[in-house]
């Protein structure tokens, strides 16, 4: 029974390398695994689950342009600051008034001011967050990207969005960039141009916050743990940007996405329900609430423009 058991976790894991599976599907696959059958290699995943974390994040910068993201975000600048402020702060207070841990709440704020499960994959290592921490973030994060898949654009017909606008509002206020562009290519082709590339521009605030997060959360006055895969990060962003990779970029942007699902489907192994019983309801509560203030604000913010 063991053997067949560590055979079907590693299927499984390949699985999450080889096939097109969802990051919410990965992460929801790893915890129901391990919730009826154990995880077999707990002392591996545990170890192995924050380098993975890193090398997926540093990949994802081959898929970025700095001159797009740029572009895109001069129109956009002041109410992408805005509200990732906004977030950032609403986040922190609200986070101790519900009496929620320091890194969960802001690893929530992260992910809803910036870019849902990239933007935690990215600042979860400089805060040091342990599994438990980036497990639930990750799944209050990607509930909510489905919810807003589903109802965005049935609520921009409802308003009467106009497709620029509409897109624009997708990318401030949908958490996933997979989220983003479904929700804005069932809205029109314009509106899946300017989502897609305001988006772009607003994944570059990873790097600050993450750096940001690392003084953050330094412990007492111990040396503060720079995130250094960051500027790996950028690294590879640059290289993306100056540099005629050609079709390497794309294979190298397309293999950190699947092993950022492969490692959100060990993630899922190592979360269990006794973890997440002693969180509770708080985190869904707290993103919630995040997520209807940005999602309003930049409703507000873009039909008064």
């Amino acid at each position: 029974m063991k053997i067949f058991v560590k055979i079907l976790f590693v299927v499984l894991l390949v699985s999450c390398l080889v096939f097109p599976v969802s990051s919410p599907l990965a992460l929801v696959t790893g915890f129901v695994f391990a919730h009826f059958l154990g995880n077999p290699f707990s002392e591996y995943t545990h170890k192995f689950t924050s380098l993975l974390l890193k090398v997926s994040v540093v990949g994802l910068g081959f898929g970025m342009n700095v001159h797009s993201a740029l572009s895109a975000g001069k129109d956009g600048f002041w109410i992408t600051i805005t509200s990732i402020a906004l977030v950032l702060i609403l986040g922190y207070f609200l986070g101790k008034a519900l009496g929620m841990p320091r890194k969960l709440s802001h690893l929530v704020s992260s992910g809803t001011a910036i870019c849902g499960g990239s933007a935690i994959a990215a600042v979860a290592p400089a805060v040091k967050a342990d599994e438990n921490e980036m497990s639930m973030s990750l799944a209050v994060v990607f509930l909510l990207n489905a919810i807003a898949l589903i109802i965005f654009p049935v609520l921009g017909h409802i308003i009467g969005m106009d497709q620029h606008d509409f897109g624009t509002w997708c990318a401030i206020a949908i958490h996933d960039t997979s989220s983003v562009v479904g929700a804005a290519s069932a809205y029109g082709e314009e509106a899946l141009m300017v989502a897609t590339t305001v988006k772009l521009a607003r994944a570059l605030w990873i790097i600050p916050i993450s750096i940001l997060s690392a003084f953050m959360f330094r412990s007492g006055s111990s040396r503060i743990s720079i995130p250094w895969f960051i500027f790996f990060f950028i690294a590879a962003m640059l290289l993306n940007s100056y540099l005629p990779l050609g079709k390497a970029s794309v294979y190298m942007f397309d293999i950190s996405k699947k092993l950022l699902v492969a490692t959100l489907f060990l993630i899922g192994s190592n979360l269990s329900i006794a973890k997440m019983k002693v969180v509770g309801v708080k985190p869904l509560i707290f993103g919630i609430i995040l997520w209807f203030v940005v999602g309003i604000y930049s409703l507000a913010i873009i039909t008064l423009i």
